[in-house]
């Protein structure tokens, strides 16, 4: 299926994987190169970014890896409303992603500083419906995270709350399968493996496996080392259905997406 994200009125079309730039503007989180916490470091990390082929900017204040301690929503707002004007200006065309699992944080990100999408990481919860109501209020495109340990209990949890958002006036939403999220090694690898049944939900999927646990633990390296591993999988997840590429090396990933384009077009 041909998919297309309402952006502000404009279509960014999905005919073809994207590829979407992390940018972390917080001291803590687990990639260290993925760090901006200046207004300059944060433009010339965007710009570098959109140069190598981002079509999305995903920029998150608040760490969510295993074992942190979360930023306060006050932390968290501070440092996005430094960073996103900033990634707005330097990237005006490209569409921005707020990576937040507080509504609040989202509507500011939205109405104040010029977010288009919500990238929702959130733990699962019994009832998430004030951030559904928010997203839905605000009229962009939202990230659904999966935080469930198999792809059984993925595609039951995520058509109910595909079903809730829409029943809100949701319209546009991704499907993220949650790599590293609530899941051992063995259970990541399993989903990845089963990320084709996705496509039952009839919903473009993001798949964010950069240089996470399930790389660099596999193979006995760190987080620094596993560039390589991270494009191994990122081929893996575009041949099973990924239309999104959520990445901290964007050049590597969008040369990725060339080269499976090039195999399925036999050039």
């Amino acid at each position: 299926m041909n998919y297309t994200l309402n952006i502000r009125g404009r279509l960014l079309e999905l005919a073809e994987p994207q590829v979407m730039g992390i940018v972390n503007v917080t001291p803590d989180s687990f990639h260290a190169d993925s760090r901006a916490e200046t207004p300059r470091a944060i433009a010339q990390k965007v710009e570098a970014m959109v140069g190598a082929g981002a079509t999305l900017i995903d920029v998150g204040a608040c760490s969510t890896r295993p074992g942190s301690t979360p930023a306060t929503e006050r932390e968290e707002l501070e440092r996005l409303s430094m960073a996103l004007p900033v990634v707005r200006s330097a990237a005006p065309h490209v569409a921005l992603s707020v990576d937040t699992f507080r509504p609040s944080v989202a509507r500011m990100a939205v109405e104040e500083w010029g977010a288009d999408l919500v990238n929702d990481v959130g733990e699962v919860q019994a009832d998430r419906s004030d951030m559904f109501r928010m997203v839905a209020r605000l009229g962009v495109p939202y990230v659904l995270t999966s935080h469930a340990a198999d792809m059984a209990g993925m595609l039951k949890g995520l058509a109910r709350d595909v079903q809730q958002l829409r029943d809100m006036g949701q319209k546009d939403i991704i499907i993220d399968p949650g790599f590293g999220f609530g899941k051992t090694l063995e259970q990541n690898f399993a989903v990845m493996r089963d990320l084709e049944q996705l496509s039952l939900l009839e919903l473009p999927v993001l798949v964010g496996v950069s240089r996470k646990r399930m790389v660099w633990q596999l193979l006995g390296s760190s987080p620094a080392s596993a560039l390589n591993g991270t494009t191994a999988l990122n081929m893996m997840a575009l041949e099973r259905g990924a239309l999104i590429l959520r990445v901290h090396d964007v050049q590597e990933a969008a040369e990725c997406v060339r080269l499976w384009k090039a195999v399925r077009e036999e050039c």
